[in-house]
């Protein structure tokens, strides 16, 4: 029997989408009973998105993992009462809706730490629960605008792109995993002495916020050098040669020679001495302010290999190197396997039998490989008359009319 370190905490996640999911998730992987709340008949929107067949998403399913879902109606006064119930009997309250929702059934704070004072209330919206931005709607799109990654995504001559993931969302998803942990942690050391009060024990995650934090120096370089950074397609600002390079067979492959060290065993493979002994590339400022040269003399070289002859020579030589992975390279490649990183689940996708569906392991790893997923995300309603029945102690025509309605 595996043994988690959230076994015997119990998250009740009323979160739609994917940040407070992502969230519910991280705390699911690790051992927390996860009960998630979804709106009766349709329940959260995540699945229907990217459907490609049956009736739930394979987004549903991952995001959603380790969970259990029940459904209930958050504006009747039936379903906060439930809601009320569950909370007394709960650690930790999980929820992204829109400041001031949840205040409006009747949910807030107030009536979340009256029913359970010990309660953990984590929060995520798109500006945060206070400020003169935070009673506006936002996804993770926007906040990956307001936070700053957006004006640096893509290439110097075009609009600014997307990357090719709900990233603000998963991120502030993180940061909320890791809030309510340490209010777990907080609230376990204090035991016995005086109660944490209320403000101590609500988290609030805002998406733009959560962007900005992994911004690195953005602000401070604008702040200490008055540097507004931009976008520079496939570089990091102020660090080269570092990039993406073609290959004889059509593959790209990613290559980091930034290092001081690196870069002359770098030039050396590539053929070109020369720049190894050129003193104006001797540190990491010169070679940025030569980047167009050394990126062109690199893809000369990886032009005449193909991808696995390219990464074999710069492997052997101890560069950073990698080819650029599709899902199927991913779902074959022995480094992942090996630590348990493609779990496989049999899973109705619209055909006449279930599946077998591999889904992204647990992270981070603890001990040699990653936990096993418990079950991915649930039936609409799956785990409804469980929890309610086990846990509330509801009989099945209370549960019975509490659904038909």
């Amino acid at each position: 029997m595996e043994i988690r370190p959230l076994d015997g905490v119990r998250v009740l996640e009323l979160g739609n989408y994917i940040a407070a999911p992502t969230a519910g998730r991280i705390l699911g992987d690790f051992g927390a009973e996860v009960i998630k709340v979804e709106r009766p008949k349709t329940g959260d929107e995540l699945r229907n998105w990217r459907l490609y067949g049956g009736d739930t998403s394979m987004l549903y399913r991952t995001v959603n993992r380790n969970k259990k879902s029940i459904t209930l109606d958050l504006r009747s006064e039936a379903g906060r009462a439930i809601v009320l119930d569950l909370v007394s009997r709960c650690d930790v309250l999980l929820e992204n809706f829109r400041p001031g929702m949840l205040e409006k059934w009747g949910l807030g704070p107030r009536e979340l730490n009256a029913a359970n004072p010990d309660l953990i209330i984590t929060r995520i919206s798109a500006y945060g629960q206070t400020g003169p931005m935070s009673q506006r709607p936002g996804f993770a799109a926007v906040a990956e605008a307001v936070g700053g990654l957006r004006e640096l995504v893509g290439d110097p001559d075009r609009p600014p792109v997307r990357v090719g993931v709900s990233i603000g969302d998963s991120i502030a998803g993180i940061y909320a995993a890791f809030g309510t942990v340490m209010a777990l942690f907080q609230r376990e050391r204090s035991t016995g002495a005086t109660p944490i009060p209320l403000p101590h024990r609500m988290i609030d995650v805002a998406l733009n916020e959560s962007i900005l934090s992994v911004m690195e120096s953005l602000v401070p370089d604008y702040y200490a050098y008055g540097i507004a950074r931009e976008r520079v397609g496939g570089r990091m600002e102020g660090i080269a040669p570092s990039n993406a390079y073609p290959c004889s067979d059509g593959f790209s492959i990613i290559i980091g020679g930034n290092g001081d060290a690196i870069f002359q065993r770098y030039m050396q493979v590539i053929d070109r001495p020369d720049l190894a002994a050129d003193p104006e590339l001797a540190d990491n400022a010169g070679r940025w302010q030569h980047r167009e040269r050394l990126d062109a003399a690199i893809a000369d070289w990886t032009r005449t290999h193909t991808r696995d002859e390219a990464l074999a020579i710069l492997e052997n030589a101890g560069i950073p190197s990698g080819p650029i992975y599709t899902a199927a390279d991913i779902t074959t490649d022995a480094q992942y396997l090996s630590r348990n990183m493609i779990q496989h689940f049999p899973v109705d996708v619209g055909e006449p039998e279930p599946k077998q569906v591999g889904f992204p392991g647990i992270v981070p790893v603890i001990g040699d490989t990653s936990l096993p997923i418990r079950n991915v995300g649930p039936d609409l309603g799956e785990h409804t008359h469980e929890v309610l029945s086990d846990l509330l102690g509801m009989s099945d025509e209370q549960i019975r009319t509490l659904t038909t309605d």
